[in-house]
Parts: C-alpha cells; sequence; structure tokens
C-alpha cells in the first residue's frame, strides 16, 4: 500500500516520518515547484499557467514570505478499495506557520502525492527533504465503495511527481 514503507518512526535529527501510532508520516521528495507572481497575472484553476512556477531541486527548499511551493511526497501510495485518507500536516511546521494541504485520497486511488506547501508568515521558511512533512490517516469501512477513484478514471489517477493543476 506504501512504497517505500518505514516500518518505524524514524525520529532522530530528523523532521519524524514512519509508521506511527494510528497513520503513516510521509515524507517530501526533493524536487519543488515554488509560486511567484512575475509572469501570469491570475491564478486560474481552470486555465493554470505552467509560468507561475520556478522548479527547483534541492535538500532545503525555501519558500517565500506568503507564498506556497507544490512538491511530491517520496512515497507512492496505492489505497483499497474500502479506504479513504485524509492528511493533515506535521506539528513541527504548523508551529512555524507552515501549512499542508493534501486532499483525501479517495478508495483505489493511487499515485505520489502532490502536497501543497504554504509559508503563511513575513519571512521565509525551509522545507527539509526527505523529511517528514504529513500524517496520513487511514478510515476502513465496512464494505466497499459503490464507484472508487479508478472507476471514474480520477485525472489524478497514477500521478508521478510534482502534479499541477488539471482540468
Amino acid at each position: 500500500m506504501i512504497e517505500p514503507f518505514e516500518e518505524k518512526q524514524v525520529r532522530e535529527g530528523v523532521i519524524s516520518f514512519g509508521l506511527s501510532s494510528y497513520g503513516y508520516d510521509m515524507r517530501v521528495a526533493n524536487e519543488f515547484r515554488i509560486f511567484h507572481n512575475a509572469l501570469a497575472p491570475v491564478v486560474d484553476p481552470k486555465a493554470f499557467d505552467d509560468r507561475s512556477f520556478v522548479e527547483y531541486e534541492g535538500d532545503i527548499c525555501l519558500i517565500p514570505p506568503n507564498s506556497f511551493v507544490l512538491a511530491s511526497s517520496v512515497e507512492y501510495f496505492r489505497i483499497p478499495r474500502n479506504v479513504l485518507t485524509l492528511c493533515v500536516g506535521k506539528s513541527t511546521y504548523a508551529r512555524c506557520g507552515i501549512i499542508t494541504n493534501v486532499t483525501p485520497f479517495e478508495p483505489e486511488w493511487e499515485g505520489y502525492v502532490t502536497l501543497e506547501i504554504s509559508n503563511t508568515t513575513p519571512l521565509p521558511a525551509r522545507i527539509y527533504a526527505n523529511e517528514g512533512i504529513a500524517q496520513v490517516l487511514f478510515f476502513e469501512s465496512d464494505e466497499v465503495c459503490e464507484v472508487s477513484y479508478r472507476d471514474k478514471k480520477g485525472k489524478y489517477q497514477g500521478q508521478i511527481g510534482v502534479t499541477p493543476p488539471r482540468l
């Protein structure tokens, strides 16, 4: 269901990741798309302009003040048909004004997770690649869903790397 899978929580010298009490702390990969407003006059989810991002790869990503980045998880997820997940940001980042937003992983969705990481502060913020970024909580149903993400041929099925908005 999760590859690579860390069966114990890794904590020493890093923002923790791996299996936790009731969920899984996923890591952020080292590829980022940093938002900027120099070339695109408006953010439009129906006609997103890729010039709104600067691509960056590295062990540390600086998010400009009051801005955000898109990133990808290190882990690839395969969600069973009777499971739904919710994802919440790690408290270490949240206490610094850094918010991680991830939509639910629907039944039978699979792929690398695209993470939206916002810096709500007036200062630049550091994100550490290959360390914990958010916790995934898994909810198992007593029965399988009627229509899964795979059934409806969801537009983000099997996504690889940082995936911008699609219509």
